[in-house]
């Protein structure tokens, strides 16, 4: 049965048939969480609106903890009752359909998830503006940055916590008074209202209230989220309520329905793994979340908190098999470790799936496009298929094509990868031109090259002009690096093209070895040529304790090809 028709049957019940949210007296809740009981209509159990699900499911066990951040623990009341109280908050200051609400606080504080619920629930589009960075919220951006956001995104309102009160109060002066300054955890600071101010007048707790919401309106804007453009800014992307729904759903819920996932949030809350705490609250779950990664950390509340989930990036993903690697971890209870953000090593895939187990899940995909592919548990015992990124999800239609024409290539030949999915983005926030070159019949083009195996797998081979012109040769920089990779002493590697005075370019690579390795360029040059050919072996292999990374944790390609120039540039002696 459609989603639409499961609404239409709950939407058919008598209106006054409501399920309401019992608050225990042995609940330790704020004030404004026993102020008054929640009620949330059975429509809203199986609603499109994700927000809506989230509420259902808190109301349906108000005692459970569903939330833990640093030392503070939510219950399902608690948390419902925070997002009510955030919602009359932004309603009576004006949010709602055809505006946005802005977040900015501190890595994973739980207001970036309420104030997201609430700002949603009344059809106002939400955008975070700490970091553009999916893997990491370290480096903050910089003011004039974040004040462009807020411009381009048209906010009118800041959600802002304490350690951030002096940069919300200085970029609400940068857009000329315009921002409206909302408090969460800022104490008594002189703001235009705080996110969990407790509501004003209302019906007598015995009647209840339903929490404020807006008609659910699908092509309305949810979410800008960003992504690095091509000039290093941030580029916003848009997706609407529609889109969001379709991401927050193509999470998939627990195996086992008598037990819940718990899932541990240890990358930014404002990026991929934002929709799959959604859909974990939304199953009646638990959130558990960490304000950055720690190898260490992670493996002690996989044992502690008994951790079924989590999603991380590559090169986490390397450091906990490390760290794991010395025995004694209890990963008892991990059902599935997803890991996407660059291309991994089958080799060191293949590490983690001795150490970590049967729980591993590659993700492919993108801001722009959503989940594309994945590589299963299951897949991850055939060694011949950890090259690979998995197969398409069944609601993506994928074509291979020729960059420059557009059309569709031959099965097995090297192409632009194209999306058309429920969950590919409506377009690049204040970019037409941008948005038409990249969403073309009704297909998105991701920028990726690959192709699709024998076996109905796709395999990346690159970037759309990302390709090293050598030798009347195109070759391709991951094609490189998966190679050096596979060498057992290489612990990393950067490959790029460099031009010499003729302006012929040719292959370079940038290596980090492993602690003890005593390889030599000559060696790895020949491991390529053995495994590739001798045309792509880099002519000059540069050994370096650690690769540079660019502010997204990627190598900085840029930086090293510009060390490699000016090397290229002395005069000889």
């Amino acid at each position: 049965m459609s989603p639409v028709a499961e609404t239409e049957i709950f939407d058919s019940f008598d209106v006054e048939e409501l399920e309401v949210l019992e608050v225990s007296d042995s609940v330790a809740l704020p004030p404004v969480a026993r102020a008054f009981p929640i009620h949330v209509p059975p429509s809203w159990a199986r609603h499109e609106h994700y927000a809506r699900r989230i509420l259902h499911a808190l109301s349906r066990n108000p005692d459970r903890v569903v939330l833990r951040w640093r030392e503070e623990t939510v219950t399902g009341a608690e948390l419902a009752a925070r997002v009510h109280a955030a919602a009359r908050t932004l309603d009576a200051l004006g949010a709602g359909r055809g505006t946005t609400v802005a977040i900015l606080t501190e890595t994973n504080h739980p207001a970036m998830l309420v104030a997201r619920y609430a700002a949603h629930l009344l059809g106002a589009g939400t955008v975070h503006v700490r970091s553009h960075n999916p893997r990491s919220d370290a480096v903050e951006l910089p003011r004039a940055v974040q004040a462009d956001m807020l411009r381009e995104s048209d906010a009118r309102f800041l959600v802002c916590d304490g350690a951030h009160l002096a940069r919300a109060r200085g970029l609400a002066r940068d857009l000329g008074g315009r921002l409206s300054l909302v408090g969460a955890d800022t104490g008594g600071a002189d703001l235009a209202a705080r996110l969990d101010a407790p509501p004003g007048p209302h019906p007598s707790p015995t009647s209840g209230e339903t929490p404020p919401h807006a008609p659910y309106e699908p092509d309305d804007r949810a979410v800008v989220a960003h992504t690095s453009g091509s000039t290093g800014r941030p580029k916003g992307v848009e997706q609407t309520f529609r889109t969001w729904n379709a991401i927050v759903g193509a999470f998939p819920g627990s195996p086992d329905p008598d037990s819940p996932s718990r899932m541990l949030v240890a990358l930014p809350l404002s990026h991929t793994v934002g929709s799959m705490a959604d859909a974990v609250l939304a199953e009646g779950g638990r959130v558990l979340l960490h304000e950055g990664f720690d190898a260490a950390a992670v493996l002690d509340a996989f044992a502690a908190e008994r951790v079924t989930d989590t999603y991380l990036a590559v090169p986490h993903l390397y450091r906990l098999t490390e760290l794991a690697r010395s025995g004694g971890a209890d990963l008892s209870s991990l059902r599935r470790l997803v890991y996407s953000g660059t291309p991994a090593s089958p080799r060191r895939i293949a590490e983690a799936h001795r150490v970590l187990g049967d729980s591993l899940v590659q993700l492919y995909g993108s801001t722009e496009a959503g989940g594309i592919s994945n590589l299963t548990p299951l897949d991850h015992c055939e060694p011949e298929l950890l090259p690979t990124v998995g197969r398409p999800f069944p609601w993506v239609r994928l074509r291979i094509a020729d960059p420059e024409t557009g059309e569709e290539v031959p099965r097995g030949r090297p192409g632009e990868v194209c999306v058309a999915s429920p969950t590919v983005m409506d377009g690049y926030l204040g970019d037409p031109d941008t948005t038409a070159r990249v969403l073309r019949d009704g297909l998105l083009r991701t920028g990726d090259l690959g192709l699709i195996d024998q076996y109905g797998y796709l395999r990346l081979v690159g970037r759309v002009g990302d390709v090293v012109k050598s030798g009347g040769l195109k070759i391709h920089p991951t094609t490189v690096e998966r190679a050096l990779l596979s060498h057992p002493d290489v612990a990393n590697a950067a490959v790029y093209g460099v031009a010499d005075d003729d302006r012929v370019e040719r292959v370079h690579a940038t290596v980090s070895l492993r602690d003890g390795a005593r390889c030599t360029p000559d060696l790895l040059r020949e491991h390529v040529a053995e495994l590739l050919t001798p045309e792509h072996a880099p002519v000059e292999v540069t050994f370096r304790d650690d690769l540079p990374l660019t502010e997204h944790g990627k190598p900085d390609k840029a930086y090293l090809r510009t060390l490699a120039g000016r090397k290229n540039s002395l005069p000889l002696r």
